[in-house]
């Protein structure tokens, strides 16, 4: 589980297409530190299998399956990336329950920078809005952030400056997509009032 608080910005080092699947590289630091092979790490909000590292890296092999149902597709060497590792279980909770189980992949729309904070409006894939209430929880490319607007299938968040100095999402930009999990509360609280309605 994850909380969806970035502990460091990475940079993507090397993508080793391997058929159905892919191996990436990526440089950090922080993440890495008593770190073991087989830890989870999430990536722009997707959880992966550390499979190697050192004191400066670690690598991950992602699915094909995993490519297509998130943006790591689109993901080109140098490139930031939010890294986060799994919650503790003695850790301190400052986010939301995250599971790092991309939902689906949205489009950044509108981005309006003020003195004091930066708008990001993402158009929400097909299906979701429904799980999505204004001042709830959402996690785009694994930030832990509060929707200020829901209008339609599009979600606004407002970022404010310390948000954008520790993820990546300072660099995003109109058109860039975005890795979206949605608050997993909804999704269970969906799923029993479904059992239930057919129990009924």
């Amino acid at each position: 589980m994850f909380t969806g608080i970035i502990q460091e910005i990475g940079r993507v080092e090397s993508i080793e297409p391997q058929g159905d699947s892919a191996r990436i590289v990526v440089e950090a630091r922080d993440v890495v530190r008593d770190i073991a092979q087989g830890a989870s790490i999430a990536v722009n909000g997707v959880c992966l299998t550390v499979t190697e590292f050192d004191d400066a890296s670690f690598a991950v092999d992602v699915m094909a399956q995993t490519l297509d149902v998130t943006s790591l597709s689109s993901l080109a060497m140098g490139r930031p990336v939010n890294l986060e590792r799994a919650m503790r279980a003695d850790g301190r909770f400052d986010g939301h329950v995250v599971q790092g189980h991309v939902d689906g992949v949205g489009e950044i729309v509108d981005v309006r920078a003020d003195a004091h904070w930066t708008k990001i409006a993402a158009q929400l894939p097909a299906g979701l809005t429904r799980y999505v209430v204004s001042k709830g929880s959402i996690t785009l490319d694994g930030v832990s952030l509060t929707v200020a607007e829901l209008v339609g299938d599009r979600a606004t968040v407002s970022l404010i400056p310390t948000t954008l100095t520790l993820t990546n999402l300072s660099t995003k930009q109109v058109g860039d997509r975005l890795n979206i999990e949605v608050d997993v509360l909804a999704k269970y609280t969906e799923r029993l009032l479904v059992v239930e309605g057919v129990r009924a």
